[in-house]
């Protein structure tokens, strides 16, 4: 029997959600308390939080969750951005500020996102890392009411959760912004859970579509309801004709696209189940009302159909309005940046799209590598960015610039494009022709998305703002840009130190209580491994079926990242109509390569590791 493990004292920079007051262990005795390790730019850690609303809901007065914030970004180190991005998500829980990452590595999480179970005496019973845990945290969690109820140590009753005061602004957090052919324009108010329609002053609210309430109804704007919508799509006339409505909303935390007829503000779903996609990679078309999606961020009208920027699973797919079909695009959901044909290239996070004044090239944002991509005769490029680990504020030659977790692109008529670089707060210019960045304005709050309109004028939706805002006029001429010598910034995580030559990878999965390996369709398991750079496996990069691989690391080489992708099948075990399910996880392991070092790296793929 394994000895018990006492939780870490929470300590940290301060508390969020609590009223003022710091927690300590002691004040959440007799509670089941699940520790979430987070940060606001991954989108696993978002769908996490989503995945625990309804285990706080139903066990609130035995549950309580606590989010430990350990970020990746500069930006995310920002108690102010942090505060922002508690609101704008909807975090219903005590949140703890760990910007050093000293519970990290207390608790030794290893991944974005990680959970760790702390049964009512004050021990940790189980972490889980990644995301798709609510069944088993359900069972988890049956199992130690049962228990501590049994023992004695089992306190119901309120939380420490104290929700803060609720402002009042026109805009919430929107997202993105497109302009509609009366001038007027259309934002996702997307912590409103509606759309916006303003005047042509960006100002004052036309109408509201969207009951404002977390929901996935459809049906007449006032009742209709949507989860954070992001991305807007006008359509083109001859699509609106025959789909019967005018734009495509990417309604994100439900997983749906909607389509929404203007004239009279009718919401009806389009594509998606509502479920989140934890499928295998094909090239087929679907039914777009049978796939399921995941966290769709923006989208646009390119190669006859709306591109999808499927932030979930760092992937673009795409949706035929006409014959009512979606499917894969781009990308393999390897989380990293990776150039070449659509269909093996890798992305992190797409979040922002633009296409071109000629309609040949989509610009995209891809958030988690801080870097300017795009799609252009079936292939895909990159124009600024250096990959999952780097960022800052730098312009000049785009081989050197350097960006933070930009959300969103706008291509200009000359050619280059503008970048909502949102967590330098700046509006960036990628110039082609010269092949180089400039800084078009900055000391802006967590720029998102930008609007270009007929006459010329740029609008920014400045979301942690809660606004709109114009750039000055002649911002967008050479005189107007300037050039930013800014930090340079890596992601420091404590490296594991791997010795040269054989190393063994092993991925070790343990099924939710009530599941098992399922072989119905062939293997069960799958893991892909890949490093950056790539000299640094000499043996053992690629795909295979097996959770444990001979790699062989090169001594020449000082360090880096192994980039780990693994899944597993599962169904129900000992059930009549078993559920099958997915589980997978992405890693980006740092590694020192030491003498003398481990030989062995162990990796836990989702499963209970108690």
């Amino acid at each position: 029997m394994s000895a018990r493990v006492r939780a870490p004292e929470l300590r940290g920079r301060g508390w969020l959600n609590t009223g003022g007051r710091d927690l300590k262990l002691s004040d959440l005795r007799g509670k089941i308390v699940i520790a979430d390790f987070w940060t606001f730019c991954c989108i696993n850690c978002l769908h996490v939080l989503d995945e625990l609303r309804p285990l706080e809901e139903k066990y609130g007065d035995v549950l309580v969750v606590i989010g430990v914030h350990s970020p990746k970004f500069e930006h995310e180190k920002d108690p102010d951005a942090l505060a922002a991005a508690v609101e704008r998500y909807g975090v219903h829980h005590p949140v703890l500020d760990d910007p050093e990452l000293d519970m990290w590595q207390q608790y030794a999480a290893r991944a974005w996102p990680t959970l760790s179970v702390i049964d009512p005496e004050g021990y940790v019973v189980a972490t889980m890392a990644g995301e798709g845990h609510a069944e088993g945290l359900a069972r988890l969690v049956d199992d130690l009411i049962a228990t501590h109820e049994a023992k004695g140590t089992l306190h119901r009753g309120d939380g420490p959760y104290v929700p803060p005061a609720e402002p009042e602004t026109t805009l919430r957090f929107p997202g993105k912004a497109v302009l509609l052919e009366n001038g007027n324009l259309l934002v996702s108010d997307s912590a409103r859970h509606s759309l916006a329609e303003l005047a042509p002053d960006g100002e004052a609210l036309v109408r509201r579509i969207g009951a404002g309430t977390r929901g996935r109804a459809d049906g007449p704007a006032g009742a209709a309801t949507f989860s954070e919508p992001q991305g807007l799509c006008l359509l083109p006339a001859h699509a609106a004709e025959v789909a019967g409505y005018d734009l495509v909303v990417a309604d994100t935390v439900n997983h749906l696209l909607r389509g929404v007829r203007l004239a009279d503000g009718e919401v009806v779903t389009v594509a998606g189940t509502g479920r989140q996609w934890r499928s295998t990679v094909d090239d087929h078309a679907h039914d777009a009302l049978s796939v399921d999606l995941s966290s769709p961020w923006d989208l646009a009208w390119y190669d006859d159909r709306v591109v999808i920027a499927m932030a979930g699973i760092h992937q673009l797919w795409w949706f035929d309005p006409v014959k009512r079909t979606a499917g894969m695009y781009a990308g393999t959901t390897v989380e990293a940046l990776r150039d070449g044909p659509l269909a093996e290239a890798w992305m992190a996070q797409p979040s922002g799209l633009s296409v071109s004044a000629d309609g040949r090239r989509l610009w995209i944002a891809d958030s988690e590598t801080s870097a300017i991509r795009y799609v252009e005769n079936d292939v895909m490029g990159t124009a600024v960015g250096q990959g999952l680990f780097d960022f800052g504020h730098v312009d000049g030659p785009a081989s050197s610039a350097l960006l933070q977790h930009p959300l969103g692109v706008c291509a200009l008529p000359d050619g280059s494009v503008l970048i909502a670089d949102t967590y330098n707060g700046a509006v960036r210019r990628y110039d082609p022709e010269g092949d180089r960045v400039s800084t078009v304005a900055d000391g802006l709050a967590e720029p998102s998305d930008l609007v270009l309109t007929p006459a010329g004028e740029v609008l920014v939706v400045e979301s942690a703002a809660h606004r709109l805002t114009r750039l000055a006029p002649g911002a967008l001429s050479a005189a107007g840009a300037s050039t930013v010598d800014g930090p340079r910034h890596r992601t420091e995580r404590k490296p594991t130190d791997l010795a040269a030559g054989e190393v063994t990878l092993d991925v070790v999965f343990t099924p939710a209580p009530g599941q098992k390996l399922d072989e119905t369709y062939g293997p069960s398991t799958r893991l892909v491994v890949s490093a950056s750079p790539p000299e640094l496996l000499l043996e053992g990069a690629g795909t295979g079926t097996e959770l444990s691989r001979r790699l062989v690391v090169n001594g020449d080489v000082a360090g880096g990242v192994l980039q780990v992708t693994a899944q597993a099948a599962t169904c129900d075990a000992d059930v009549e109509h078993a559920a099958c399910h997915l589980t997978r996880q992405d890693w980006g392991v740092p590694v020192r390569v030491v003498d003398g070092a481990t030989a062995r790296l162990p990796l836990v793929l989702r499963g209970l590791d108690a």
